[in-house]
């Protein structure tokens, strides 16, 4: 197994959204894939007709493509295994399907749906295997020639594995060590269906993997009740020699009580279950997704990455690289991992500090835009640097900012009855004219005046600032009132002054 290329693939179904369980499993693989040198496959699990919605495998494309996951081969990609979509391999499948019931490891079942639920209502806990195949119209119990009229006639069928009973099956599971499961729990899985001509999951993705090389199939764990097939299944082809190792990932679980992590959770708790917004095509309902709420994909990557898998140290932010350097299947939990949307906000807090301001500032030019502001970049630049540390999301920074490029046009009523006192006007008319008469207007100069101007005056430092501070900004908010007006601008300053003056006049 060593020797062996590690090529390991993510496979979708295009059934909707991605879900961001999806993702953290895509995340896993590629990290496996580039930490041992591999490549990571694209593969579309297209098989159920039914399910298929339209738009969803662009949506997860697109996905992936702001995540910064990208694949070496597959759907969109090219390579030297497709095609990549299974439902662009009928004839692939049907040979393998051939090939089982040739060997009488497979075989034929008319069993309409009316039958099967006949039976249901006779048999408590009714399982099609080895102890009812016997009393069910197949080629096991038909013969030759009333099966070969029956599919003569056009009757639809299934093809079903025929599963040994009372063996005891080994899943070598990189995560949970070995699973034992006996074979008498399970039962004869469809593989094939006339209908449409088309394999089911178990089928396909056995056959999809052996012939793409696939050397490692890292799932979440709601796939591990399927293992023990999928083994038998190799084993039933005569691959046991290039049977991939498996990892069974732990689930993500709501963040509040206990079950699997869903979107109503994030209805409820507000925040996404998806990577992207996706709109459903069907009933037009909008979801939110963590591109749109404003996450940057390098934090929630990192936040992703830690749910279900630790470093080894105390490190909790880290690049692509440094994951990629750090990752292994065995630090993996077996348990599931709780879904704590805050520390994916702290995250991005985190990441927002680190990049520098001018990133931020592109991200931010589209809000100010929204908002009907046009500032030169530097301006935007020395706000970003001045304010990102108080926001979660870049979004943020409009509320936090705007007095910055919008003058107050009211004034906190909380803060003026506080803060505004009887002389306020007069002191903000004052300073007004200190400021006017100001040649150099750095924050350090500007600082240094207005104190020796209060102090010279005797006047009350507290109340000469707040007054000022709601002038400018319009509440008691902001950072150093200097490394405001420096930004806003001397004439800026005295405008905003005089119009708090007219506005909150004499108590």
């Amino acid at each position: 197994m060593s020797e062996r290329k590690v090529r390991v693939r993510f496979a979708p179904s295009p059934t909707g959204a991605l879900h961001i369980g999806g993702v953290r499993t895509a995340l896993y693989n590629y990290l496996f894939a580039r930490q041992h040198g591999g490549e990571m496959i694209f593969r579309i699990e297209d098989t159920d007709s039914n399910r298929f919605v339209p738009g969803a495998e662009e949506y997860i494309l697109e996905s992936f493509k702001w995540l910064g996951i990208p694949f070496d081969e597959g759907v969109s990609f090219g390579g030297d295994h497709g095609p990549y979509r299974q439902s662009e391999r009928k004839s692939i499948y049907k040979k393998y399907v051939d090939q089982l019931l040739e060997a009488g490891k497979a075989y034929i079942a008319f069993d309409t749906p009316e039958e099967l639920d006949a039976k249901r209502g006779e048999v408590a806990n009714f399982q099609y295997d080895a102890s009812t195949r016997g009393s069910m119209r197949n080629s096991l119990t038909l013969s030759k020639e009333e099966v070969d009229a029956l599919i003569a006639d056009g009757q639809q069928y299934v093809v079903r594995f025929k599963i040994e009973p009372n063996e005891n099956v080994v899943v070598n599971d990189q995560i949970r060590g070995e699973v034992v499961i006996n074979s008498s729990i399970l039962d004869d899985k469809v593989l094939y269906k006339s209908a449409d001509q088309l394999p089911t999951y178990h089928l396909a993705n056995i056959v999809d993997d052996h012939l793409m090389e696939v050397s490692h199939v890292i799932r979440g764990e709601e796939w591990l009740p399927s293992a023990p097939l999928h083994v038998l299944l190799y084993r039933a082809f005569g691959w046991e020699d290039t049977m991939p190792a498996f990892a069974h990932l732990p689930l993500l679980l709501k963040p509040e009580g206990n079950g699997k992590l869903s979107k109503r959770d994030g209805d409820r708790l507000g925040f996404p279950v998806f990577p992207l917004e996706w709109k459903d095509p069907k009933t037009g309902d909008i979801s939110s997704g963590y591109r749109e709420a404003g996450y940057l994909p390098e934090a929630l990557i990192n936040f992703l990455a830690l749910l279900g898998w630790n470093p080894g140290n105390d490190q909790e932010v880290m690049t692509m690289d440094e994951m990629i350097k750090l990752f292994d299947l065995k630090r993996c939990s077996k348990s599931g991992a709780k879904f704590d949307y805050k520390k994916g906000i702290w995250f991005n807090h985190t990441y927002i500090q680190q990049k520098s301001n001018e990133e931020i500032a592109e991200l931010f030019l589209p809000v100010l835009k929204e908002n009907g502001v046009e500032a030169p970049m530097d301006t935007v630049v020395a706000v970003v640097g001045m304010m990102k540390d108080r926001v979660n999301f870049v979004s943020e920074l409009w509320d936090s900012s705007k007095f910055f490029f919008v003058p107050p046009t009211a004034y906190d009523e909380k803060t003026a009855k506080k803060r505004w006192k009887e002389d306020s006007a007069e002191r903000m008319t004052e300073l007004a004219g200190v400021i006017e008469a100001l040649e150099d207007f750095s924050p350090q100069n500007q600082e240094a005046v207005v104190m020796q101007w209060i102090t010279d005056n005797g006047y009350h430092m507290g109340n000469i600032m707040n007054a000022f501070r709601l002038a400018i900004v319009g509440e008691g908010k902001g950072p150093h009132m200097f490394d405001i007006t420096s930004i806003i601008g001397k004439a800026d300053t005295i405008a905003r002054l005089k119009r708090a003056v007219e506005v909150l006049g004499t108590k």
